[in-house]
């Protein structure tokens, strides 16, 4: 199978949808097909290399004059690969996916990994969507997204050559104990109530720690917060971290406090990890974790609830050790090349609904493995 993955860029500085998708390209030549991501370029594009997936340049920035460039360029791309899936994973590279693949008939799916946005809604214009969870699914119907369109993938960032062996990654140099957090720093991940959080139990657990790995644009405001907090010298800002595997190794305590959160992708990965977790109980984040089972969830933004919650871990150990087995409990499933192998399912089956002149040759393979 000839599939052309659409992003926004390639960059390598921890963007979860970037990573997805890298994840899903690599466990799709590993299973044989050809794989083209046509974005803006980036840091993965050497990885890219090395793993024969081809980069085709594509910049999709939102001005008129640049948007009708993209649109001829997408269309030469299609005419000279001849796609048998064409696949957006952006709302931009959807639209205009779309606008060519109406007069070239080529199936067009769309890969839903935030829904924050209304604009979410026009992944409508797709032949499939795929949600990254039943939280998503949900949301989408709510849209107006017809179910027949709607198939669930979760994520599947393990063992992803993207990614370093995790025996290869030593923990990092923090205080202990520690608790840490991974994500992007703005208010949606919930860094605001994790600081209050971490003043509340910082008096009861004097040597505690906070970790926050991450860069993002309201970093500023959540410097300025916790240096007005007397635990102030407790609450640590390491910025964006290429290999956060070491933060989550050396954690006492994992956190996801996000206020909204598609599925969690680092979820995944502290559980990999071993990490004893707390989550907001929200969107996709309870999928992440088993419904409760790998990880403890609170309602989201409710600050004295999750403060009880770190402290109860930091205080019991035999909890923390029984929850940091749990984590490791079926996460076979967020396999990247479980991830592939789903989502080539749903390429097979669309391409039965919509069949095309690549049909026939589809099929014969298949066959034939």
């Amino acid at each position: 199978m000839r599939i052309l993955h659409i992003t926004n860029d390639v960059t390598d500085l921890g963007n979860g949808i970037v990573n997805a998708a890298v994840d899903l390209a690599a466990g799709q030549v590993e299973q044989g097909h050809v794989v083209v991501i046509a974005s803006a370029g980036g840091g993965h594009e050497p990885l890219l290399g090395q793993l024969k997936i081809a980069h085709f340049s594509l910049d999709q920035t939102r001005r008129p004059l640049q948007l009708l460039k993209a649109v001829a360029l997408l269309r030469r791309y299609l005419r000279d690969f001849q796609p048998d899936i064409v696949h957006a994973h952006s709302r931009t590279g959807l639209v205009l996916a779309w606008l060519v693949t109406r007069f070239t008939r080529h199936p067009l799916v769309a890969h839903v990994h935030n829904v924050h946005e209304r604009e979410s809604a026009l992944m409508r214009l797709a032949d499939r969507v795929i949600v990254v969870s039943e939280s998503v699914g949900e949301t989408m119907r709510a849209m107006g997204i017809p179910e027949a369109k709607i198939r669930v993938v979760h994520n599947g960032p393990l063992r992803s050559p993207r990614l370093p062996a995790l025996d290869t990654v030593p923990p990092a140099c923090i205080k202990h104990p520690a608790i840490v957090t991974v994500g992007g720093m703005n208010h949606r991940k919930g860094i605001a109530e994790l600081i209050t959080a971490f003043e509340r139990i910082a008096p009861q657990v004097p040597d505690a720690h906070l970790y926050m790995v991450g860069g993002g644009p309201e970093m500023q405001l959540f410097q300025q917060q916790a240096k007005a907090s007397r635990y102030d010298t407790r609450i640590h800002f390491e910025g964006f971290q290429p290999r956060p595997q070491s933060y989550m190794r050396a954690a006492e305590v994992f956190v996801l406090a996000s206020q909204r959160e598609s599925f969690g992708l680092v979820l995944v990965e502290a559980r990999q990890a071993g990490c004893a977790i707390i989550a907001s109980d929200v969107d996709g984040i309870p999928e992440a974790l088993d419904y409760g089972t790998a990880g403890v969830l609170f309602p989201p933004s409710d600050i004295p609830r999750l403060a009880q919650e770190i402290l109860e871990l930091l205080n019991d150990d035999d909890k923390r050790t029984c929850l940091q087995q749990k984590a490791l409990i079926g996460i076979e499933r967020f396999h990247y090349a479980t991830m592939a192998k789903n989502t080539s399912e749903i390429y097979r089956e669309l391409l039965i609904d919509r069949p095309s002149r690549h049909t026939r040759q589809i099929e014969v393979t298949m066959m034939d493995n």
